[in-house]
């Protein structure tokens, strides 16, 4: 398969599917995959970050092994908001190693307290930092703080994600 042209093939969930099916948990398919998504034109890496996404959920050890590369894409200011959301979902499902937490806690306090970050991105970052609180219960404070004022402004999805936020950090003591 040439892994690029089928990403340009289509956009649709089926078709990213599809693809992480190929790669399954081949480290070489992977490799090619994570290329495409560090370097390739914004097109290919808004949907490979798609790919990398469903990657995750079978296979989060190819995620974990490169967690430091894909992390580090989120310093990119010029990335597709699809880059973002793909990536802090997969975050909420895979082993951060420590040298990481502090980076990725502060990117996530940042998604979830701007207004004006998509909703998908602030409730992924959300159950990120709530995952974060087993490890590291002083941040629960700061963290309940933020989802408060967050409750404040939001409706829909948001405000469900974070009321479930707050009954899990009930539950850290």
């Amino acid at each position: 398969m040439n892994l690029r042209e089928e990403i340009l093939k289509e956009h649709s969930r089926r078709q990213a599917l599809k693809i992480a099916g190929w790669i399954g948990n081949d480290r070489k398919k992977f490799s090619r995959l994570l290329d495409l998504f560090l370097h390739d034109e914004y097109r290919v890496v808004q949907r490979s970050a798609m790919v990398l996404g469903y990657v995750a959920d079978n296979h989060s050890e190819l995620i974990e092994q490169n967690i430091q590369v894909i992390v580090k894409r989120l310093d990119d200011n010029n990335i597709h908001i699809a880059v973002t959301r793909n990536v802090v979902r997969l975050l909420q499902f895979v082993q951060i190693p420590k040298k990481l937490h502090a980076q990725v806690i502060n990117i996530c306090f940042n998604y979830l307290s701007d207004p004006n970050e998509t909703v998908a991105v602030r409730c992924f970052s959300m159950t990120v930092l709530t995952n974060f609180t087993k490890q590291y219960p002083e941040i629960k404070n700061e963290l309940e703080a933020v989802i408060k004022t967050v409750l404040k402004d939001v409706k829909g999805g948001l405000k469900v994600r974070a009321r479930d936020a707050l009954k899990e950090l009930n539950k850290i003591r």
